[in-house]
């Protein structure tokens, strides 16, 4: 069985601690591993695992790459996708990836959380013997209640082992529907779980949507492959029809079936939905980093870099970072999407990233930013380069806090140690890089008539960039 983890979601709603360049899935929401973490994590004491493969966007290459060195875990391979086009795209070059047609592939959402693992391994145990009779199952999660956010899959009467055939998947029903489901039984939550042999899906989706199948073979044999990374062909890719797994194939092969799941599985959709996993105090606070409370229950209260206090408030989200403030009613959280979506008509950057800012190499903050000057604090990581680059319209100043930093500037060789600092002028070639065997620790203050990041020349890059 091969572990599949698809991490393309955006997470809009969880922002502002999501960011689509620095999505949810990379962040210790509920523990202090990340949820592509924990999903791994959590798959320990599986038998017969082989190495997982990993489907992301094309820009979060490098978290993910780190996050699975982290704990240790070696992919088999990280498909990166230049676009995203939902669930079948991705599933099918995982499929096509695998060593075998017979290979029994695990469908994980890198975004969930199940929080009885004994539970969810008995699930998968089943799941495998109905896969290994060519059908394509899904995990169906026991509803306890008559939530509207998640579709639901209706169970046949006829059983398959611990599992039933799939009756129909259902939409996103209102409220006195989805009362009715509950009622009724034999209805479970969808939860964008899946296993099935790799040569099952792949036929299932030639017979429903050729087209489909037909482009991600092109994409993925045009493919380029460096380090872990498998780079799909974007020119080919940009011509798939976007779909997925459910209405691609699912809901339309008579091999679907459902095992039901009652292993505590939330997908973090909402803060809301945060708040009921996360422990609370003992008036039903959630509370993460830098808070004071008076007077003050059942709300989420979350601080990133500030002292938070909350006073006299009931039922409310409130979430700090570097850049943004967010305060929501508990049950109106699912319009965080419509601030997320002003935000990118607007044009600005809170909607896309964090202040403090992501590379390979390590990560940058942006202390402060005036019309003609930026200071940031810059880490890289040992034995990490930053590209040999120059910039048209700006020059840069750096003082090194901590470690010790290798320059090329123009042709020459420069160390530069903690206290000291150089001087980079507009339009030299330089370059970057960390000897050392602890993290570098910079201050840049950048000067000019233009600071945008897209004032960059990259004559060499050691991760792939253009």
């Amino acid at each position: 069985m091969i572990p599949v983890i698809l991490s393309g979601g955006s997470g809009t709603r969880l922002w502002p601690l999501s960011r689509a360049q620095y999505p949810k899935q990379f962040l210790p929401l509920v523990s202090g591993h990340t949820m592509i973490q924990e999903t791994l994590l959590r798959m320990n004491g599986v038998a017969d695992l082989q190495p997982p493969i990993a489907v992301c966007n094309e820009d979060h290459r490098f978290m993910m790459a780190e996050q699975l060195w982290e704990i240790g875990s070696k992919p088999a391979a990280i498909i990166l996708e230049p676009v995203g086009k939902n669930t079948a795209p991705a599933v099918a070059m995982a499929a096509l990836c695998a060593a075998s047609e017979d290979d029994i592939l695990l469908i994980l959402p890198a975004d969930h959380v199940i929080s009885n693992t004994a539970a969810f391994h008995s699930a998968i145990v089943q799941a495998e013997k109905l896969a290994q009779q060519d059908l394509l199952v899904t995990f169906g999660v026991v509803a306890t209640e008559p939530e509207t956010g998640y579709g639901y899959i209706k169970a046949d009467k006829t059983q398959l082992g611990d599992g039933f055939k799939v009756a129909a998947f259902v939409e996103k029903p209102d409220q006195a529907t989805a009362q009715r489901y509950i009622e009724t039984g034999g209805y479970f939550w969808n939860s964008g779980m899946f296993a099935f042999k790799a040569g099952c899906f792949l036929h299932e989706l030639e017979k429903f949507n050729p087209q489909m199948l037909k482009v991600c073979r092109e994409a993925l044999a045009a493919a380029k492959v460096d380090l872990d990374f498998t780079r799909l062909d974007k020119d080919i890719f940009l011509t798939c029809p976007s779909d997925s797994i459910d209405y691609a194939v699912m809901e339309k092969t008579d091999k679907a079936a459902v095992i039901p799941l009652d292993a505590g599985w939330n997908d973090v959709g909402s803060w809301s939905a945060l708040w009921d996993v996360t422990g609370k105090d003992a008036v039903g606070n959630a509370i993460k980093g830098d808070v004071l409370t008076i007077d003050t229950s059942n709300s989420y209260i979350h601080s990133s870099s500030k002292l938070v206090a909350v006073i006299g408030v009931q039922d409310l989200v409130v979430v700090e970072t570097d850049d943004a403030v967010m305060v929501a009613a508990k049950d109106r959280v699912q319009d965080v999407k419509a601030i997320v979506d002003q935000l990118k008509a607007l044009n600005r950057d809170e909607a896309h990233v964090h202040r403090k800012v992501y590379r390979p190499w390590g990560h940058y903050d942006l202390v402060d930013a005036g019309d003609r000057h930026h200071t940031k604090r810059i880490v890289v990581k040992p034995g990490a380069k930053l590209s040999v680059q120059k910039h048209h319209h700006r020059a840069e100043h750096w003082v090194v806090v901590k470690g010790t930093a290798w320059v090329h500037k123009d042709g020459e060789e420069i160390m530069v140690t903690e206290n000291e600092s150089i001087y980079i002028p507009v339009g030299v070639v330089h370059s970057l890089e960390n000897p050392g065997v602890i993290p570098l620790e910079m201050v840049e203050v950048q000067s000019g008539s233009y600071l945008g990041e897209d004032d960059i020349v990259r004559y060499q890059d050691n991760y792939g960039r253009i």
